[in-house]
């Protein structure tokens, strides 16, 4: 699949219900709007049951992008996928 910006080669998967050519690490469709994450099991950006359950939410680091909801775990947003920013002291 192809950047629609830059028309760079990007790394792409195929939605299992609309068949549109998607970015690989997308967590849902930009076409049908389908839940990739349910249907990628096995796949190590998901963030299982178990590794939820020991969030300790009192230490967490919000996704350094303004308009993302995800916390970083493991050096990346679980949403997203972008690594935090540096923080200024």
């Amino acid at each position: 699949m192809k950047c629609p910006h830059c028309d760079k080669e990007i790394s792409g998967i195929t939605c299992p219900e609309c068949q549109e050519s998607i970015p690989q690490e997308s967590n849902y469709c930009l076409y049908c709007g389908a839940d990739l994450q349910s249907a990628s099991m096995g796949d190590d950006t998901t963030t299982s049951s178990e590794d939820s359950d020991s969030i300790d939410f009192e230490d967490r680091i919000p996704c350094s992008d303004g308009n993302c909801i995800g916390i970083i775990i493991n050096g990346k947003c679980n949403m997203c996928g972008k690594r935090p920013k540096g923080r200024k002291k």
